[in-house]
């Protein structure tokens, strides 16, 4: 694994502790653009009945990732239409969004 995504992956797993701090159950899915993106995705929003998804700003603030963001929306509706959608301003306040839809 490469040091960004190491990186990356201990911000994610420090936001996870979080919401387990706050007492919220959750799951988060690292998503990468490719193949690998939609099967990733419906796998985690099937895992069980959500009450809300934190999209992350990386995703929704980078223009070429545009067709993942809208990938990411529309399968949410999908697969999980009865979760509210909250978005995250960086890696740091998905706890705070996710509060705002809960």
């Amino acid at each position: 694994m490469s040091s960004v995504l190491e990186g990356l992956r201990a911000a994610l797993d420090k936001e996870l502790a979080r919401f387990e701090e706050h007492g919220i159950d959750a799951a988060m899915a690292l998503v990468a653009f490719g193949e690998s993106a939609e099967p990733t995705l419906v796998s985690s929003l099937s895992e069980r009945a959500w009450d809300v998804v934190v999209v992350g700003a990386g995703i929704r603030r980078t223009e070429q990732l545009l067709p993942l963001f809208e990938l990411i929306v529309n399968l949410i509706h999908r697969h999980a239409p009865q979760a509210a959608i909250a978005f995250n301003t960086s890696g740091t306040d998905s706890v705070e969004a996710a509060q705002r839809r809960l």
